[in-house]
């Protein structure tokens, strides 16, 4: 199923990620999700644009959910399709959508099939997860049995991070991408602020890359810096690469002398 945002005139794909749950806003629940989805979208050619955390409450959630489907190519949404009461994230996208939400004929044998495998009750609170919005598409996972779903451009999965990343393998080779971001790293072995000035320079001579300036502590001298380099285009990504190492030099060799 292809995605119906908005897409890139460039042609590249982007999405978004909303994560819903009152219990990642408390601080109860330490998302594990965001760093891995951002990873494993750009491993593979879509741009993570935009995240957002709302909590189980119909408003934010309907409202975010067309808010970011219409500016993205995909929108990936995490939590909130559990058994309990205050899951309603499949209703509220139902509501975005305008459509009916119902026990799903196709979900129910999943659950009613994994229930007897496991020896469970097929009661209600577990026939809550079979209930899906009239038009999606089931999204599978190896791991619970419980289904999310794909309508329009809206992917819906589990928060339990190992079960949202069965449900995003399943989804992967149904998804349109673009071409993968390229990034090299430079160990740049002074601060951010010796170099904020050059870097400016050189992203300026350079606008077809990405260049982001990331400090850390070093044991042995110190305050230190990263400089990442992105880019779709290998040979701009190396001119760019080679711009800042040539800087780099020059500004340690200032510095070695006193002139900075």
């Amino acid at each position: 199923m292809a995605g119906s945002g908005a897409e890139n005139e460039s042609g590249i794909v982007s999405a978004a990620l909303l994560v819903i749950g009152d219990e990642i806003l408390s601080g109860r629940t330490k998302d594990k999700n965001i760093g891995y989805i951002a990873e494993y979208l750009t491993d593979i050619g879509i741009d993570l644009k935009e995240v957002r955390v709302v909590p189980d409450e119909e408003p934010e959630i309907v409202a975010a959910v067309n808010a970011l489907r219409a500016r993205y190519t995909y929108l990936f949404t995490t939590g909130g399709i559990g058994p309990t009461h205050d899951d309603i994230t499949a209703d509220c996208v139902a509501k975005a959508f305008g459509v009916p939400i119902g026990y799903d004929p196709r979900a129910m044998k999943i659950m009613t099939d994994r229930v007897a495998q496991t020896g469970g009750v097929m009661n209600e609170a577990r026939m809550r997860m079979t209930r899906i919005p009239a038009g999606a598409e089931l999204v599978l996972n190896k791991i619970s049995a419980a289904p999310g779903f794909w309508l329009g451009n809206v992917i819906v999965m589990a928060g339990v991070p190992h079960i949202m990343q069965a449900m995003l393998e399943y989804v992967t080779p149904q998804l349109k991408t673009g071409a993968r971001m390229l990034s090299e790293s430079v160990r740049a072995d002074c601060r951010e602020g010796d170099i904020g000035t050059e870097l400016g320079a050189i992203a300026k001579a350079h606008p077809d890359v990405v260049i982001g300036s990331y400090p850390f502590m070093d044991e042995k001298v110190g305050g230190n810096t990263y400089v990442v380099v992105r880019s779709r285009d290998a040979q701009k990504l190396a001119a760019a690469k080679a711009a800042v190492e040539t800087m780099l030099e020059r500004v340690k060799a200032e510095l070695a002398a006193g002139k900075v």
